[in-house]
């Protein structure tokens, strides 16, 4: 992993009322604070200065941009934490990703688990990984890439970075996973651009975006 060097920009606040919050994340900021007092700046603590009582649901990678909902009391924590784990919870991803992507559509269902001789790496392993679907749609092709729109079915460590990798269209700027030109970015190509979900006391079904920034 490259030296750790947060952005110093100003809370993205894209929606608050007595149960939820709904942050824009920038690339290079952990959602959660790290082991080290070098780490420990995070989304989680910036958020919290500015609205003491929230609380994590869940995370983005590090260098993953892009829309994270918080809870602002036990009972929204617990409803929007069950909505995650029973996959009701409808995220979209957008990425740019190396070459040619085909075809226009498609699913990936490969079992993944940490490498642990690579930490923290994760890599798809058939006889002991955790069950991981991702689907895709592209958006439009360059020359030596592709746009492309990601729905992680599953929500596994790394999933979206592996699975691409694993198609031999490693995210672009991916610290981990990319290697040579697509390695050759200013950051991750990977933004959370819409999360959908219930609110958890109006029951009422919320739709969340936030623009890509490349």
């Amino acid at each position: 992993m490259t030296e750790y060097a947060p952005p110093d920009t100003p809370l993205d606040v894209l929606h608050e009322d007595f149960e939820l919050l709904v942050v824009n994340k920038p690339a290079g900021l952990l959602s959660v604070p790290g082991k080290s007092p070098d780490l420990a700046d995070c989304l989680l603590s910036r958020v919290q200065e500015a609205f003491p009582t929230a609380l994590l649901v869940h995370r983005l990678d590090r260098d993953t941009s892009g829309v994270m909902v918080f809870a602002q009391t036990p009972h929204a924590q617990r409803h929007l934490s069950m909505q995650f784990e029973k996959r009701q919870v409808r995220k979209t991803y957008i990425a740019r990703v190396a070459g040619r992507l085909e075809p226009e559509t498609g699913r990936i269902e490969a079992p993944l688990i940490v490498d642990w001789e690579r930490r923290p790496r994760q890599k798809i392993c058939h006889e002991t990984g955790k069950p991981a679907l991702t689907e895709w749609r592209v958006r439009r092709h360059a020359p030596d890439e592709t746009r492309v729109h990601l729905f992680p079915m599953t929500g596994r460590s790394h999933q979206l970075r592996v699975h691409m990798l694993s198609l031999g269209h490693p995210i672009l700027g991916d610290p981990l996973y990319a290697t040579g030109a697509a390695l050759d970015h200013p950051r991750m190509m990977l933004h959370a651009e819409a999360l959908r979900f219930t609110h958890p006391e109006t029951g009422r079904g919320l739709r969340f975006r936030a623009k890509a920034p490349f």
